[in-house]
C-alpha cells in the first residue's frame, strides 16, 4: 500500500526536477527534521492542523473561508489555496520519507510490518524509559 503511495510520490519529485541532482541522505534527513519543526511552529503558533493560505497574501494571513472572496488572488488568476497547518507539515515529512524509499527501493510496507511486529514484543516502555 505505501510501496505504491512511495512510486507517486517519487514520480511526481522527478517531474519536478528535485531529483535532477539527487539529495544525499544527511539532505534527506535534514529535510524531514525541518518538516518536523514546521509542525511544531504551526503548534506553538496555535495554528489548526488544516487550513488553506492564499499564495497572494502575507504568509501569515489566511484567505477568506471563500476563495471567491479573495480578490488578490482572483485578480492574479489563481484558483488555488496553498494547504497549510500541523497536518500538512506531518504529511511533507512522511512524503519525504516515502520519496526517498521509493528511490532506494526500499520497501517501506515490508519495513512498517517487520518493525510493528518487534514492536508488540517490547516490554512496556521498552524497559521502563521515561520517553
Amino acid at each position: 500500500m505505501l510501496n505504491e503511495l512511495a512510486k507517486e510520490i517519487h514520480e511526481i519529485a522527478v517531474e519536478h526536477g528535485w531529483w535532477d541532482t539527487p539529495p544525499n541522505f544527511p539532505e534527506i534527513i535534514a529535510l524531514c527534521h525541518s518538516e518536523l519543526s514546521e509542525a511544531l511552529e504551526e503548534y506553538r503558533d496555535g495554528k489548526a492542523n488544516l487550513y488553506f493560505e492564499c499564495p497572494y497574501h502575507d504568509t501569515r494571513s489566511k484567505c477568506p473561508d471563500s476563495f471567491d472572496g479573495c480578490q488578490q488572488g482572483k485578480n492574479r488568476g489563481c484558483n488555488q489555496r496553498k494547504p497549510e497547518g500541523i497536518a500538512v507539515e506531518l504529511a511533507d515529512a512522511i512524503i519525504r520519507i516515502l520519496d526517498y524509499a521509493a528511490a532506494e527501493g526500499i520497501d517501506i510496507d515490508e519495513a512498517i510490518v517487520v518493525k510493528c511486529a518487534y514492536n508488540k514484543s517490547r516490554p512496556w516502555r521498552h524497559g521502563g524509559k521515561r520517553a
